[in-house]
């Protein structure tokens, strides 16, 4: 089977967004997360966060309307820095901040590949 690299990217993508959001779904640590960022309503945030996530990631897996599954999570992860990891910068520092960033980093990357260079499906 040959597969090309926006094949895996997508599939690589997919994985990590379906896992977050099922874990959001069952893991009671991941819901005290979503309480201790003081936005309102965490507990339906929380839940459309995940089904957002799990809808896209799938949606990305199969390759499926890229550039309209890759916005949302592009959104979702803008505000997971901005809300848990940018408080950390001003808190402890620059370096335990990239630590602590750095897989939402590469993520946003990867999706902003797909955005601009995946226009469809890709099997």
């Amino acid at each position: 089977m040959n597969m090309n690299i926006a094949t895996w990217l997508c599939y690589a993508v997919g994985y990590v967004f379906i896992t977050s959001g099922i874990m959001k779904l069952l893991v009671p640590d991941m819901r005290a997360r979503f309480y201790n960022l003081d936005i309102p309503y965490p507990e339906t945030t929380l839940f459309l966060v995940a089904v957002i996530e799990i809808g896209c990631g799938a949606l990305i897996a199969c390759g499926m309307y890229m550039k309209k599954a890759t916005i949302p999570l592009l959104v979702i992860m803008a505000g997971a820095i901005i809300l848990d990891k940018l408080p950390k910068l001003l808190t402890e520092g620059v370096l335990s901040f990239a630590f602590q960033a750095r897989l939402d980093i590469v993520v946003i990357i990867l999706l902003l590949l797909l955005y601009r260079h995946v226009p469809g499906k890709t099997f």
